[in-house]
């Protein structure tokens, strides 16, 4: 018996009139996940945490091909063979079933850690046999131990822990990618600041995040930014549903001494208490049950981001009150927070530094003030965060329009994105210098170096100058590594000294040094600069995938480091066909012209949007269209 084949669609929902969002990223788990059902190969599992997509995933690799299709549930777990109802007759023996599914090519098993114990048995049994291709989805935190449910069947874990089946083990989405799924499957592009709390807030959870979206469209529509176009939220969380199955930890906590310790600690964000401000055995019983964390100097948070907004959210209006902080309370942590991020990018470290006090003013609304927003902006600008950096300079010009330093940081921000629009006022420097490079005019752009500003003087670098005599012919010539040596900043020093000597594979281990102070944009130019060093072909390639990866992460920078590097990625054919595509011509048009079947477009498109990491024809103009 042949089992019949499950074709899956997409409709309407008739409850909430909502599409399913598109898919988005994961590109590389995709081809991966395609690659390990093809013929000849035994299958895969996928695994990871609720809602970070994997079904979706699954669903999206097997599309065309021919497959079925059986789920777990709760409530049949103790049925034998529920998962396979639909695909066998009556009460069958676990043998029969084996033989009876044998046919099918490709058996794709969706939420595997609720399968009942026979068809556990099953799905291992088709897996030894070997007949059936298997894509084996599973979430990797079901253990069940709180809940009293039983975990995931040990025929199903045997599948990758025996090595029957190789596993992938799914991440949550990046950031990046969780940020352009928002921009497509809500009303409108949220700002960088509303992205970054969702995400913090969510950790990946997509299910979560679709939820939340939907709450806040429901409260009434965010009027749009005048000058982005994009929506924002400020205040209080939505206790939907969903947020209150996630945060049920702490949530349904009703031991009257644990909960209060939860609630105080939900309503001292953003500044965590310490250990002896509580009972010692509490906070160890707390701490076993994975509720709440303690750092080394003895602070203590909630374990979960959303667990203080879900307690501050179902609090009483009279205990918020009660417990809850001011901004004005805020202010000394927060000048103190300004000084600590304003001295890792003085000692060139701008690694992932923790500020609670600035995201949790900015979440609830408040004022900041110009002086921390210009450092927020700064630090997220040498990360490589361009749109971050452009929503902290916005944010502190809100409440001070004339602030020289925002303003100079929301036009860096804007010309490393590739923009040409005016001017920072009378603002000169850096900003000059990029404002220069904007607008195409590299040798205006040295110009505006400042040699006392190691900053400024590794634009230089970034720009490909090694040395600045060529644009200041009447000054003595400056070789930029050895300033920059002077100056105090080794790690700028080394890239600039790979660059001179045109030396790949020291590019590649500046690029690496670059990176692991987290200048990740610095550091996607660097290997850009080694594509063109490397004598060994292999080794290019190796630094042009790092290069993308790196800027992928940069938030759509566009800088003359970058500029042809994705499209070097593809075969002189693909860039042809990729740059009409980009340029808005449909593939119909596209065959027209160049004198190409329609199908041939379409398999050099679909090979472009493998190598250049999009989704779809939508993300092209990004990639394609960069500064000459």
């Amino acid at each position: 018996m042949r089992a019949p084949v499950v074709v899956t669609t997409f409709e309407r929902d008739a409850n909430t009139l909502e599409l399913p969002w598109p898919f988005t990223g994961r590109d590389d788990e995709l081809e991966l996940i395609r690659g390990s059902v093809a013929g000849g190969r035994p299958g895969l599992v996928v695994t990871g945490p609720a809602g970070c997509g994997k079904t979706r995933l699954a669903l999206q690799a097997v599309r065309g091909t021919d497959w079925a299709r059986v789920t777990g549930t709760p409530a049949a777990r103790r049925i034998p063979f529920a998962a396979f109802a639909h695909l066998l007759p009556g009460t069958v023996s676990l043998h029969r079933a084996v033989r009876l599914l044998s046919g099918v090519r490709l058996l794709l098993v969706d939420d595997a850690h609720l399968l009942d114990d026979a068809s556990a048995a099953l799905v291992h049994q088709l897996a030894v046999q070997g007949r059936t291709r298997l894509l084996v989805v599973a979430s990797d935190d079901a253990s069940g131990a709180t809940a009293g449910e039983p975990g995931v069947p040990d025929a199903v874990s045997r599948l990758w822990t025996g090595e029957l089946l190789p596993r992938l083990a799914l991440a949550p989405l990046p950031r990046e990618e969780t940020t352009r799924l928002m921009a497509a499957g809500a009303a409108g592009a949220p700002d960088a600041l509303t992205a970054d709390r969702l995400h913090r807030l969510c950790g990946g959870d997509l299910r979560l995040l679709r939820d939340l979206l939907g709450a806040l469209r429901d409260q009434g529509p965010a009027a749009p930014d005048a000058d982005t176009g994009e929506w924002s939220w400020r205040g209080p969380l939505p206790l939907t549903a969903t947020v209150r199955e996630r945060a049920a930890r702490v949530l349904d906590t009703a031991r009257g001494e644990e909960r209060q310790v939860l609630e105080h600690l939900a309503f001292a964000e953003p500044l965590p208490p310490h250990t002896d401000a509580f009972d010692l055995r509490l906070l160890e019983q707390l701490e076993a049950e994975g509720l709440i964390t303690v750092d080394e100097h003895g602070a203590v948070r909630l374990a979960h981001p959303l667990h203080g907004a879900a307690l501050r959210a179902a609090a009483g209006r009279l205990r918020a009150l009660r417990l809850a902080r001011t901004p004005q309370q805020c202010q000394s942590a927060l000048r103190a927070e300004q000084r600590a991020l304003a001295a890792s990018v003085a000692r060139a470290d701008v690694r992932s530094v923790s500020a609670p006090v600035g995201d949790w003013l900015v979440d609830h609304g408040a004022r900041i003030p110009a002086g921390y927003a210009a450092v927020r902006a700064g630090l997220a600008r040498l990360r490589g965060e361009l749109r971050d950096a452009a929503a902290w300079a916005r944010h502190g010009l809100r409440w001070t329009p004339d602030d020289h330093d925002c303003r100079a940081e929301l036009a860096l921000a804007a010309a490393q994105s590739g923009e040409t629009g005016p001017a920072a006022g009378e603002d000169v420097g850096r900003a000059a210098t990029w404002q220069a490079v904007a607008r195409g005019d590299l040798e205006g752009a040295l110009r505006h170096i400042d040699e006392d500003d190691p900053f400024s003087l590794y634009d230089a670098v970034r720009l490909d100058a090694v040395h600045l005599d060529a644009v200041r012919p009447d000054e003595a010539p400056l070789k930029v590594a050895d300033r920059l040596r002077d100056l105090g900043h080794g790690l700028f020093a080394r890239h600039a000294d790979a660059l001179a000597r045109g030396d790949g594979p020291a590019l590649g281990r500046a690029a690496e040094a670059l990176a692991e102070r987290g200048f990740l944009l610095f550091a996607a130019e660097a290997h850009a600069q080694a594509v063109r060093a490397h004598r060994d072909p292999r080794a290019a390639r190796t630094s042009r995938t790092r290069a993308l990866a790196l800027a992928r992460r940069c938030q759509d920078a566009r800088t003359p480091a970058l500029a042809g590097l994705v499209l070097g990625e593809l075969t002189a054919r693909q860039r042809q066909i990729v740059t009409l595509a980009a340029a808005g011509l449909s593939n119909r048009q596209i065959a027209e012209r160049l004198t190409l079947s329609v199908r041939t477009v379409g398999n050099h498109l679909h090979s472009a949007y493998t190598r250049l990491g999009a989704g779809d024809r939508g993300a092209l103009p990004c990639l394609v269209e960069q500064p000459a």
